[in-house]
């Protein structure tokens, strides 16, 4: 693998290889070891959590003791707005999906990290897959990508409840017309599965700007109105759909790759439920990111950027296949199943669709919205569908 330096263009990383292979970077230097707070507003740490914790075991001279935590994504920028005005630091580390990344990013609540700390992570972008280096320049040179999944959007479904599945906006549509109170999705400022399902459809319905939720949106936003008079209300998040879809009180969700195979493999869903794609969709790709608030003392920066460096190699990245949440979960190159410990594989192997690989195919992939203008369409959804959220 080539080396790379780097010289950043606004948002955008751009690597330059370098003939020379940089030395080997030293482990920082601390003086006592230090105990490392880290909030999840993803469910990430189902990926990252055995990584986590054996770069705490294999470093006992840098990391004492790492506090686990877990908050939803729309609560989590007060909450470190409200520390850091307060002059504390109390989470050292945020992993996190694209909606709290860009909300963070909006409110300048994150430290950056490129270019500053570009000598901590040689070959990054090399090192990514090409569909995760593409999710790595919205995160401002402000994050590092953690996990990547080609997410959705797709139609779950109960195949003994639906027949004939939808498989365009207007099918969908009319099955939850007829079938009144048996979709189901999650506010999309909390939910994969939501947002990936608002910013598919723009393609799919042949919206004016599918990266412009403001002006190019007028078919997604009209469509998603007339959708709303059909569903009952809309969780706060993913799980409580999956659920209630699971528990025969729902009958068709919105879903991508590791929200279909996770919660089947976990036995909250029924093995048997079924996904289709839309016809001519785009798949809206989504990645989990690791961030560092503003304020953390230096001494514990260097240990999170270490352990962040930590967590892009081979080893690390093979547990984040998981039971399929993030499927397939690794962001960089050359990590394949058989590298996953062997109850990922097995159940993998299991509850997996090997249809994915077609639809992989098949159909283009575009990364998610930019952090403003998600941040714009959620506040959109939540104006005009989502009075019903139900929290």
């Amino acid at each position: 693998m080539k080396r790379t330096t780097w010289q950043l263009a606004g948002a955008v990383a751009a690597a330059l290889a370098l003939t020379a292979t940089p030395p080997a970077l030293a482990q920082p230097k601390v003086s006592s070891p230090v105990t490392l707070n880290i909030v999840d507003v993803a469910g990430n740490l189902i990926l990252t959590q055995p990584a986590i914790e054996m770069y705490r075991d294999q470093h006992p001279n840098l990391v004492a003791k790492v506090n686990f935590t877990k908050a939803t994504a729309p609560e989590l920028p007060g909450k470190l707005k409200a520390m850091q005005a307060a002059g504390r630091s109390d989470i050292d580390l945020v992993l996190t999906g694209t909606d709290a990344l860009a909300a963070g990013i909006e409110q300048n609540l994150w430290m950056p990290i490129l270019p500053q700390h570009a000598a901590e992570f040689p070959g990054l972008m090399n090192n990514y897959l090409p569909a995760a280096a593409k999710m790595q320049e919205l995160a401002s040179n402000q994050a590092l990508v953690v996990n990547f999944m080609p997410a959705g959007p797709l139609v779950e479904y109960n195949p003994d409840k639906v027949k004939n599945p939808p498989t365009t906006p207007a099918e969908l549509l009319a099955w939850c017309k007829a079938n009144p109170n048996r979709l189901i999705y999650a506010r999309p400022a909390n939910s994969g599965p939501g947002r990936t399902f608002i910013m598919g459809l723009p393609y799919i319905l042949g919206d004016k700007d599918p990266k412009d939720p403001v002006h190019g949106w007028d078919k997604t936003w009209a469509y998603l109105q007339e959708l709303n008079a059909c569903i009952e209300y809309y969780p706060t998040g993913t799980g409580a759909v999956m659920k209630e879809l699971g528990e025969g009180s729902r009958d068709m969700t919105v879903t991508m790759t590791g929200w279909d195979l996770n919660p089947r493999i976990m036995g909250i869903v029924p093995k048997s439920y079924k996904v289709v794609p839309f016809k001519g969709m785009t798949w809206v790709n989504d990645a989990h990111y690791m961030a560092i608030p503003k304020g953390v003392p230096a001494d514990k920066v260097a240990v999170v950027l270490d352990l962040m460096k930590f967590m892009l190699t081979k080893p690390a990245q093979a547990f984040s296949y998981d039971k399929g949440y993030f499927y397939p979960g690794p962001a960089v190159k050359d990590v394949p199943l058989s590298m996953a410990p062997k109850a990922s594989q097995d159940a993998i192997n299991e509850f997996g669709r090997p249809e994915y690989d077609q639809w992989l195919k098949e159909f283009p992939q575009t990364q998610s919205l930019p952090p403003d203008a998600q941040v714009k369409a959620f506040a959109i959804w939540d104006e005009k569908v989502g009075a019903k959220i139900k929290k």
